[in-house]
């Protein structure tokens, strides 16, 4: 029952019963559409405090986001294909594992489905952020900075909510994360012939 899920649930039942299209209901909610850039921007002062524990592991934390975005476009285009998925669903799935904003944005370049991207980037979070810590316990994974590497690749603006919860270092790393695997995660699709 993630607050997220069930918000998505609620306004898609509505929205469905008051027969709303998407491009009317996107123009209304532009405000929240507005400030998901800035609440990722507001993790900065988090990353200003946990600068020199950053520094000290900046390659281990580099390598592991780029490996993270090139497993997470490669695996989601070739499962979408394994199941026979069309070519625009496909396109529209390569996001998914970057934030929202940056994922509707890669998602238009690319010629997907915009908000089919949201929705999927969306439970890909919520998913991410219910199974991610009890994955991480269960896997014996106790260091802060794996931790919000896992939460922030996979489960992105969802699952640094859930990181900051689990810690200040986890919670930190994660937003962090967040910003590199859209980096990483647009340069790839930019460059790959996938």
């Amino acid at each position: 029952l993630h607050p997220v899920l069930l918000s998505i649930l609620f306004i898609s039942i509505i929205l469905l019963s008051l027969n709303v299209e998407y491009s009317s209901f996107e123009k209304g909610s532009f405000i929240i559409d507005f400030l998901l850039g800035p609440s990722v921007v507001a993790l900065g002062y988090g990353l200003y405090e946990q600068f020199e524990l950053i520094k000290k592991h900046k390659i281990s934390i580099l390598t592991s986001i780029f490996i993270g975005s090139v497993i997470g476009v490669v695996s989601v285009v070739l499962i979408a294909r394994l199941f026979g998925a069309d070519e625009i669903i496909v396109t529209s799935m390569k996001p998914k594992s970057v934030t929202t904003p940056i994922a509707i944005l890669l998602s238009k370049q690319l010629g997907g489905i915009p908000p089919f991207t949201a929705v999927v980037v969306m439970l890909t979070g919520v998913f991410g952020a219910v199974v991610g810590p009890f994955v991480l316990d269960k896997a014996g994974i106790t260091s802060k900075i794996a931790r919000g590497l896992a939460m922030g690749s996979c489960a992105h603006g969802v699952g640094t909510a859930r990181a900051i919860e689990m810690g200040a270092v986890e919670g930190v790393i994660s937003g962090l994360t967040i910003g590199l695997m859209g980096l990483f995660t647009s340069v790839i699709l930019s460059i790959s012939q996938f």
